[in-house]
Formats: C-alpha cells, sequence, structure tokens
C-alpha cells in the first residue's frame, strides 16, 4: 500500500543545513542579515531536500497573498487572448500569482466580488470589455476598499486608471490609407456598439471621411459581432444598403476574414473591386488571401505593462506609500498589405 509522501518543512532544511529556522526564513525572504556562507548552505540544502515553500504560509507571515485578480471575458477572441497572455506573462516574471475570474453577464459580478475579496487579492486588473451599469460600478465600489483596480480598453470615468489602444486613431489610420488609394465609398462594419472599443473605431471612421469631405451616413454601416461570420454576413448587408462601395474598413481581423471569403463568394475580387482594411494584426492575417492590410494593436503589451504599473502600486501600498496608475494609451500602427 503507498503512502503520500511526508512534506520537507522549514525544519527540515534548518536541520540538513544545521541552522536555525529562523536562519531558513531569513534566506527564503532574502534578509540581508545572513553571511554568504551561510546562505549558500541553507540554498544548497533547500536544493538537496527540494523544498518548496508553502505559500499560503508565506501569505500569512507577510500578511500579503502575493496575488492579482484578473476579470475578463471573450477568450475565444484574438484581442482579449492576446491581453491574457501579456498579463500571464509578466505576472510570472514578477513572481505574482493570478486569481483569474470570468465575468459574461453582470449576474456574475457578485460572485467575482466576493471570490476575489476572500482571496485577499493585492490588486485587480478588470480587462472585461465594459463599465456602464448602475451594477458595475456598485461592483467596483466594493472591491475598492480591499484593493486597487486597474481598468484596460474603456472608456475613463472620475477616479479610474484606463490603459488602452488608442482605437480612434488606429480607425483614421486605416480609413486614411483607403482614402489615399483612390477609394471614395467606404464602408464600416463595427463590432457590438455597446462596446468603447467598437464605438472609438466608428468614430475614427467618421473623422477621417469628414475630413477628406467624403460621405459617411447610416447606409454605409453594418455592426457585426466579432466573428468571422458577422464579417461574411456584414458585407453582403452592406452591398444591397450600399452598392456603390468600393472599399470597407472592418473592425476586427476576424471580420475580415468573413469578408475576404463572402467577397470571393461574389465575384468580387480584392482589392481591383474592392479593398479591405481590417484591425488586429492577428498573425493569420498576413496569411489570408489576398494578404490583409491592418491596424496593428500590441494587446500582448498592454497587458504586461497593466502587471507592471499593478506591482508598482502595490509595492507602494506595502511600503505606506501612494502611488497613482496614470492613464495612458498605446499607439496602433497600419500594416499595408495586399488587400488595399
Amino acid at each position: 500500500m503507498s503512502t503520500k509522501p511526508r512534506r520537507v518543512t522549514i525544519h527540515d532544511v534548518a536541520k540538513h543545513a544545521g541552522v536555525s529556522a529562523q536562519t531558513v526564513s531569513r534566506v527564503l525572504n532574502d534578509h540581508p542579515d545572513v553571511s554568504e556562507a551561510t546562505r549558500a548552505r541553507v540554498q544548497r540544502a533547500i536544493a538537496e531536500l527540494r523544498y518548496r515553500p508553502s505559500a499560503i504560509a508565506r501569505s500569512l507571515i507577510k500578511r500579503a497573498s502575493g496575488m492579482i485578480g484578473v476579470v475578463a471575458s471573450g477568450f475565444h477572441f484574438f484581442g482579449p487572448a492576446q491581453l491574457l497572455a501579456g498579463i500571464e506573462r509578466q505576472a510570472t516574471e514578477l513572481g505574482w500569482q493570478l486569481m483569474l475570474q470570468v465575468a459574461t453577464d453582470p449576474s456574475d459580478y457578485d460572485r467575482v466580488a466576493t471570490t476575489l475579496i476572500a482571496q485577499q487579492v493585492e490588486g485587480v486588473i478588470w480587462a472585461y470589455p465594459e463599465l456602464s451599469s448602475d451594477r458595475e460600478r456598485a461592483f467596483h465600489q466594493q472591491l475598492r476598499p480591499h484593493a486597487p483596480i486597474l481598468f484596460l480598453s474603456m472608456e475613463a470615468g472620475s477616479g479610474e486608471a484606463v490603459l488602452s489602444v488608442d482605437n480612434r486613431l488606429g480607425a483614421r489610420l486605416a480609413v486614411e490609407h483607403l482614402i489615399a488609394r483612390g477609394r471614395r465609398h467606404i464602408g464600416l462594419i463595427t463590432g457590438p456598439l455597446t462596446l468603447w472599443s467598437a464605438q472609438q473605431r466608428r468614430l475614427g471612421w467618421e473623422d477621417a471621411l469628414a475630413s477628406a469631405g467624403l460621405p459617411h451616413t447610416e447606409r454605409q454601416v453594418v455592426q457585426g459581432d466579432w466573428s468571422a461570420e458577422s464579417g461574411c454576413r456584414g458585407l453582403r448587408a452592406l452591398l444591397q444598403q450600399y452598392p456603390e462601395l468600393d472599399a470597407v474598413f472592418v473592425s476586427n481581423d476576424q471580420m475580415a476574414l468573413g469578408v475576404l471569403y463572402a467577397a470571393h463568394q461574389l465575384g468580387l475580387r480584392v482589392p481591383k473591386d474592392l479593398s479591405v482594411v481590417g484591425f488586429d494584426n492577428m498573425p493569420e492575417s498576413a496569411c489570408f488571401i489576398p494578404a490583409l492590410t491592418t491596424v496593428h494593436q500590441d494587446l500582448f503589451a498592454l497587458g504586461q505593462l497593466a502587471v507592471r504599473e499593478m506591482d508598482r502600486v502595490i509595492r507602494a501600498r506595502r511600503a505606506g506609500k501612494q502611488a497613482a496608475i496614470a492613464p495612458l494609451m498605446l499607439q496602433p500602427r497600419l500594416v499595408v498589405r495586399e488587400s488595399s
């Protein structure tokens, strides 16, 4: 009958190294009051015994959980997946554990708040798309006494720290590029217009057309849901309500893939009959047929930046100091390929 091996304790390490448990604790916590020879002996004992400190015990001693909460959703889309990947990478490098909470509906908020408070997270990164309802604001008021909150890719409100990509500028770059290529009847397939990012991309489309004195009417706009299928439907709807269409700005690359497929089905040559520009610069966009012109937004870098900012604020709080997160917008850039 097999038995579970006994967990190596700090006392086992102390006995193996010939020192006190307090000395081992000092080495584990990088205390300066330990000689180099003793530190080396303890570290050798830790390696030989394969000792792994208990994260729970260390958090009780330090009165800090070492944990950052992340509230997010939509991982089946490229943008949110990249954002979370950047958060995870930087958290690992800085020694933070993540408490991920998936919110798909406002009814999830009470559960999420209760879990994050119970786990004593030291900060919260809000990567869920929006902050619009009274219920959401109440959720944040519930969290604020316990941990600082940093918001990603949403409209800034009073007293809220927001990091984002300049979606409006990115859309304007895309449409200005189409205008420079001689296109005059430029349609738009948006993401869900309840989302700030989709609203900003529509505003950028309007900015560029208005600046060039070109039409920008409701006939030229169709709303999608970020999926390739909605891009396919969107192009067909645009052509019905705006037959003179000669170019389309699509608010993400997955919908742009659907546009390219629909154009092929309808016998439209891209870019000769119809120019197409997307938004995201997902890696596969370079392999679309034709390769997709798109706006690059570095959401992986945004996720990393969010963790670095949260790390700075939490460490300041631990030291009894005040630290604020300054709002920041990363700048997108246009990647020109064959589709335009």
